[in-house]
């Protein structure tokens, strides 16, 4: 098992590799070279650089995604093709994507979507808040636990 991150503007980056340290889960950062860091160098954790490209890192987490890994994104569209592999998936605000909720995530993005390009304003996704951090480092530990189990 490791745990994979789709790392470029991932606010809960440090906590996921605070929390892997703790069960020597291994851990694999893929950001764009946009978002080189030198502080990505730690023991334990990996990082590959990719294009700035349109989905590159997504293509990137797909090789390197295996049944068992456990996948932190916010990306629905990366969440539906990581599940049918047999990965475990979570958002940075702390749920887990499952075969009963991604259809459905999916239809409002494209509803979304849709209403951007004909020229309808929509609401963003709300500010992280210290409580997102908490919600979603208490489930990362709760399903660290289960997949270890």
């Amino acid at each position: 098992m490791k745990i994979i991150i789709d790392a470029d503007a991932c606010p809960v980056t440090e906590e996921t590799i605070t929390e892997a340290k703790k069960y020597n889960i291994p851990v694999l950062l893929v950001k764009s070279f946009a978002h080189f860091s030198p502080f990505d160098q730690q023991d334990g954790v990996e990082t590959i650089y990719v294009d700035s490209e349109a989905e590159a890192a997504d293509y990137k987490i797909m090789q390197q995604a295996k049944s068992g890994d456990l996948i932190v994104t916010q990306d629905y569209g990366l969440a539906s093709l990581t599940l049918p592999k047999g990965c475990t998936v979570i958002h940075q605000k702390g749920f887990l994507y499952s075969e009963k909720n991604i259809d459905q995530l999916l239809q409002s993005r494209y509803v979304n979507a849709m209403a951007r390009k004909s020229g309808q304003r929509t609401k963003g996704p709300k500010a992280f808040t210290v409580e997102d951090r908490k919600h979603y480092a208490e489930k990362l530990q709760a399903v660290i636990n289960n997949l270890l189990s």
